[in-house]
């Protein structure tokens, strides 16, 4: 069984903020007929939603690293073992920022999240299958660009950033959870982020994963590992506003199934690099 994603029935925000998302200075070159720009050392990519709505997104370089947590970690699950040593091969984007309800909006045309503030706050609501649907949508539109869900592996691989500890950082410098949300998400960026300029990694909503479920890591060396090949429950990772600390750590596993959602339940894209 999941662990319970710690979601406490609150008063539905009214408000709906302007959708507006600030972009990075810098010197960009333009992707080809894809609303795309690059910047020139390659590291970050935006795409235009269109309305002003921008999704930004920072190049992984990828190298080997040890998943999972050690048998003395506080909170640890015992399917957070045995550790395991990953060598991911592929370089890929992945999203600075949790999805927010501006982007969602702009691609679907409805925000589905419980705390309907708009703009810059993340979605949530969304289940696997949602983000599917929302992937699919973005790859049509952006020939030559494959948008996805990340691998549980590539996700804590960002996560960690190279660190090796229980988070990248003191969990109330960089994530919103129980103790200090309010109860509620907050705008995505205000944590400080990793070393790799992601930010709310930890915290804020939970994050989806494409991979299906096991409960434990497959031990030894394994590259690019992308999960079961059969199962139900996919994974979700991170923690949220609604969890203790406990739950906010890089090795922390989720899952639930595809069609589940929640107002803790949100996404973070990863896009394959060319």
């Amino acid at each position: 069984m999941n662990r319970a994603l710690g979601t406490t029935p609150l008063l539905q925000l009214a408000a709906w903020s302007a959708a507006v998302l600030l972009l990075v200075a810098g010197c960009w070159r333009s992707g080809p007929d894809r609303g795309e720009r690059v910047l020139e050392d390659g590291k970050v990519l935006q795409v235009d939603l269109g309305g002003g709505v921008v999704m930004e997104f920072v190049r992984i370089e990828p190298r080997t690293f040890v998943m999972g947590s050690p048998d003395d970690e506080e909170g640890r699950s015992d399917d957070e073992g045995p550790q395991t040593r990953v060598t991911l091969t592929q370089p890929f984007y992945l999203g600075k920022y949790e999805v927010t309800q501006a982007e969602w909006e702009a691609v679907m045309g409805a925000n589905p999240s419980t705390f309907e503030t708009g703009g810059r706050y993340p979605v949530e609501q969304v289940s696997w299958d949602d983000c599917q649907k929302f992937i699919e949508r973005l790859n049509a539109k952006h020939a030559g660009r494959r948008f996805r869900l990340p691998t549980e592996a590539e996700w804590e691989y960002a996560c960690r950033a190279g660190t090796t500890g229980a988070r990248y950082g003191a969990l109330d410098v960089i994530a919103w959870y129980y103790d200090n949300s309010g109860r509620s998400t907050h705008p995505v960026g205000r944590k400080r982020p990793n070393a790799w300029g992601l930010h709310d990694m930890l915290g804020n909503v939970h994050e989806w994963c494409a991979d299906r479920y096991g409960d434990k890591l497959p031990g030894g060396s394994v590259t690019d590992p992308v999960g079961l090949s059969g199962g139900s429950c996919r994974v979700f990772r991170g923690g949220s506003w609604g969890r203790g600390a406990g739950d906010c750590r890089a090795a922390t596993r989720d899952w639930i199934d595809p069609d589940y959602r929640d107002i803790s339940l949100g996404l973070r894209l990863a896009i394959s690099a060319p």
